[in-house]
């Protein structure tokens, strides 16, 4: 965990009333171990986002963590790097969590890639010269009809042979398939310590929030948007990531 974090416990009493989910102060506090024990196959994704650094980010060129949340991509690739003249712009529109991760920034003793910190609504920002850009389930946060206007604008800005990384929650179209995979996910969540409550009151706060697509549309959309090539390069239950290379 990062410094200062905590157990989640932010649904384990009941609550009058479940309000949308936001990524404010104290989900701040508690990140770390939130989305390690509700997201199959975390643990094993970050650390290999530094990998995928070395292989694609070039000289004198810009990496994006585009909702960077603490800043846990970003440190895996920085402690990977070793390309001159590059930097890593890590964005996120909760202040919040740009706080907790300009701090887990400042103590990172690998510091030899300078990294620019925004609080940001990454639609807004600018994009350009990128060999690698990160955007970890960040997506299905944003309204459904934006999605592909900010793929474009990752692409557009890309160089040639430069990578997205996207790892996102899906749905599947088979409903049988679908309703496997929920169960097995709730079962991850449980075997990780959260209670029915906690579980319950946490979907019931995402419901409005979190939108999931299917794969397919995510490969679509990526190829819309400018991308050559489409990569399902790790999945765990009805968590996915793919590589997009401009």
């Amino acid at each position: 965990m990062t410094k200062n974090s905590s157990k989640d416990d932010i649904y384990s009493s009941p609550k009058d009333m479940i309000v949308d989910f936001v990524f404010d102060e104290s989900v701040a506090h508690v990140f770390p171990d939130m989305i390690r024990r509700s997201v199959p196959g975390y643990d094993n994704l970050i650390p290999l986002l530094g990998i995928i650094a070395e292989k694609f980010v070039t000289e004198n060129s810009n990496i994006y963590d585009l909702g960077c949340s603490l800043g846990a991509s970003s440190l895996s690739i920085r402690r990977r790097l070793h390309v001159d003249g590059c930097k890593i712009i890590a964005v996120d529109n909760a202040k919040a969590m740009v706080e907790q991760c300009r701090e887990n920034m400042a103590n990172d003793p690998n510091n030899h890639v300078p990294i620019d910190i925004m609080c940001a609504d990454i639609l807004d920002i600018d994009i350009n010269n990128a060999s690698l850009a990160i955007l970890n389930y960040t997506l299905q946060f944003i309204e459904p009809d934006k999605r592909l206007i900010l793929l474009k604008k990752i692409a557009n800005g890309m160089n040639q042979g430069g990578c997205l990384v996207l790892s996102e929650k899906i749905i599947s179209d088979d409903a049988k398939e679908q309703a496997l995979l929920e169960e097995l996910q709730l079962n991850f969540k449980s075997a990780n310590g959260y209670s029915d409550l906690e579980i319950s009151q946490k979907r019931s706060a995402l419901d409005n929030v979190l939108i999931p697509d299917n794969l397919n549309t995510h490969q679509q959309r990526l190829l819309k948007a400018g991308f050559s090539n489409v990569i399902v390069w790790q999945q765990s239950l009805n968590f996915v990531s793919m590589l997009a290379i401009k």
